[in-house]
Formats: structure tokens, sequence, C-alpha cells
């Protein structure tokens, strides 16, 4: 086993030390994972986790393939000083993905997250729904009629973009998707139009255009919660739900430098095509996760701890907000090289090992945001 490890450390560029020895230490969800602790002199000393399925499966005599060790999701918890270590094999990856995606074509329209991110959070948050709560959302997602998407929580979860084809319904909803703090003068409450109330008799999808992802989360939540609101209405709020919360993690929802959420500045990075940065954060970095939901999805989950889904089922909206708004000020933008005489920025592999880590860490914290917000809203209703 310690010789498996030492390959991986190797493979990644960092030389053990004599006598360094594999130790039980806390990875993931169980107290009883295999890791190893790089050597003293680093900044900061990490484990390099197996996760619980890749350990059973060592343990039993199976064949491991050292390519699945150090998922993106483990790499949440590193410190900026440790991200080259792990990112090599994970920037290899990204760049295969992003040339994939450059021979089949150029980038969507930006869509908060694309639909992968959003199957991704959901995926994530249905393994941390408590039981009956789960059936709870089957039965709502199952009653629902609407022809957008399929009625899985991972479909259901894209409904709220799949909606904006249609003019009216994207006219009405489009604001609702993010909540522009700008960098240089944040305020969340000029950010949200000033929190303007749903009229009176009204619910909430018949609210306001002009409101913020802050103000709708908290409005379909109640409403969800209420066992006597409209069946339909409930079917909708659960819907937007599942995706504006994948939404407020998106650096780009909850931030603004009068660029439209980075949709007018102009990007390029190494092995990627040319785009805008809100399309980057939306979907290339999400692509570059893996080609597979389920499975990204699978290795997330792997790499939340106890301690973490605890800490992450904290908070509000609001503070929510405010926490995706400093990643996206002091990494998203502020990372961001100086623009060329054309007003174009080239993004280095050093930003692309910044978004490597930040992406699963935020898909992750979305999935067990979303999770506690369903949990708490019908833990109770019928």
């Amino acid at each position: 086993m310690l010789h498996d490890i030492q390959q991986i450390a190797r493979r990644a560029g960092e030389a053990v030390e004599p006598g360094v020895n594999a130790h039980m230490c806390g990875c993931g969800d169980t107290k009883a994972e295999p890791c190893l602790k790089l050597p003293a002199h680093r900044p900061r000393s990490i484990p390099i986790c197996w996760g619980k399925a890749l350990w059973r499966q060592h343990r039993d005599g199976g064949a491991i393939d050292l390519d699945q060790i150090a998922q993106p999701a483990i790499l949440a918890s590193t410190t900026k000083p440790d991200r080259e270590i792990f990112m090599r094999g994970i920037h290899r990856t990204a760049t295969a993905a992003a040339l994939s995606i450059a021979i089949a074509g150029g980038p969507a329209p930006a869509l908060a997250w694309g639909d992968e991110g959003h199957e991704i959070v959901a995926l994530v948050a249905q393994s941390f729904l408590d039981p009956p709560v789960r059936k709870k959302v089957a039965a709502l997602l199952a009653a629902d009629t609407d022809s957008h998407t399929a009625h899985d929580i991972a479909s259901e979860a894209t409904w709220a973009d799949a909606i904006k084809g249609n003019s009216d319904l994207k006219r009405r909803t489009s604001q609702w998707h993010f909540v522009d703090i700008e960098i240089h003068d944040p305020n969340v409450d000029r950010a949200c139009f000033n929190h303007p109330p749903i009229p009176a008799g009204s619910v909430a999808f018949d609210g306001p255009a002009n409101d913020c992802i802050i103000d709708k989360i908290d409005e379909f939540a109640a409403e969800l919660s209420n066992s006597a609101t409209d069946p339909e209405e409930r079917v909708i709020a659960l819907k937007f739900l599942l995706h504006f919360i994948g939404d407020l993690h998106q650096p780009l929802h909850a931030s603004d430098d009068n660029d439209r959420g980075g949709n007018d500045k102009n990007v390029s990075a190494p092995g990627m095509r040319p785009g805008n940065l809100h399309h980057y954060w939306d979907t290339e970095f999400v692509v570059a996760l893996g080609p597979d939901q389920r499975r990204v999805a699978a290795d997330l989950i792997e790499g939340i701890s106890e301690n973490q889904q605890k800490e992450w089922s904290k908070g509000t909206p609001a503070s929510w907000a405010q926490e995706t708004f400093a990643i996206a000020r002091d990494h998203a933008y502020g990372e961001l090289p100086a623009p060329d005489g054309r007003g174009r920025y080239h993004l280095s592999n050093e930003y692309l090992e910044m978004a490597a880590e930040i992406v699963p860490a935020q898909l992750s914290k979305a999935g067990v945001r979303l999770a506690f917000v369903l949990n708490t809203a019908l833990a109770g209703s019928r």
C-alpha cells in the first residue's frame, strides 16, 4: 500500500522523504482511510486520500488505477502553495477536454454553470437528502407536467435555463439567476433592486422581474415549505431552487466588474477556444472535470467530509452570496492578467489551475447547501 501511495506522490512531482510512513487520517467521511502526508518542509502537510471505494478495492486485492486517486474533489481543501503539486494531472485532463470542445465547435451561450454543472449539483444534493425528503422531492417532480425537461432531479435542475427559450419567461426570470455585486463598490441591497416585495396575493413565480437570486431563493424556499402552497407552484418552487442554489455558487453570478458578470471580457487560454470569461466559468471549467456528470458527482461526494457537510450547511443565501462574491473578487477577477492591446485576457496555466481547484469546491458546496435547503423546507411538510 505504501509503495502505491509513494508512486502517487512521485507522479505528482513530490519527493517522498526516507522513512515517511503511510498513516490513517480523516479523509472523506470515514475514519480509516490510508493517506500520505507530504514532507514537513512544505508550507502545509496535505494528505493524499484514496477515497473509500478505492481503498476497499485495494484492500480486497483489486487493481488500482492511480489516475483515479487525488480527484478534484479532494483538492477543495488544499492551500495555494500546494496547488501546483496536485493540479498537473487535472490540468492535463482540462486541456484534453478543452481541445475536444474546440474540435466539436464553439462555446454555447452562457447559462450559469451550463447544464453539466447544474446536473452535478443536483446529483450531489440528492445524496445528502434525508430519506423522507428524497421521497417527497421525487414525488413532486413526478407530478410535474412541464415538457421542457425530463423529471429526474438532475434534468429538472436545468429547467430554469430551459424555459428561457420562451421570450416572455426569459424577460420575467433572467435577472433572478444572479446578484451583480460590484467588485469595486459592493452593495447587496442595490444588486437586489432593494428587495422588491411580491405583490399581495401573488406567488413568487409572478414576482417582479427586477429581483435577485438571493431574494428568489428565500421566496421559493418559503413556498416549498408551506404545504398549503398551490401544488403547481410548489413544483415550480422546487425546480427554481434546484437551479438557483447552483447558480449562487458560480463566482460570476455573484459579482460584476461592469462587464455583465464577465460576459464582456474576452479571454483565451492554452488549448481552449477563445470565448468570454463568464462562459469559461459556466461551462469550460466544469466540462474539464470529466464527460460523465454522474461520475463527477460521485467523485465530489466521495471527497466531502462530515465536517465539511456540517460547516457548509450553515448560513443563508445572502451569506453564501457574499462568500461566492469574495471568491470572484479575489480569484476569478482578482487573478486575471492584464489585458492585451485589444482588451483580450490571455489566461495562464496558473489561472486554469486556480479554476480547477475552485470549481469542484463550489459545485460540492452548492450540492450540500441545496440538500440543506430542501431538507429544511420539506422536513415537516406533507
